[in-house]
């Protein structure tokens, strides 16, 4: 019988697995100067991006039971 694996607590607060199984993550730059930006702008930052390419891998290795 094969030991459980933990889930990373860091990328569980900060990335979400959808029912299809993509990995999401959250736009950066959200914090910094958000005065000076527009409305519009300040609301894309609140929807979240497909992750692609080799961090999907490394990000689904820290979820082992998100996807």
């Amino acid at each position: 019988m094969k030991p459980k694996l933990k889930t990373h607590k860091g990328a569980k607060k900060r990335f979400k697995v959808t029912a299809t199984g993509k990995i999401l993550r959250p736009k950066g730059m959200k914090s910094h100067n958000r005065r000076k930006k527009a409305p519009r702008v300040k609301r894309a930052f609140d929807r979240m991006q497909p992750l692609e390419g080799p961090d999907k891998r490394r990000v689904a290795r820290l979820l082992p039971y998100g996807s």
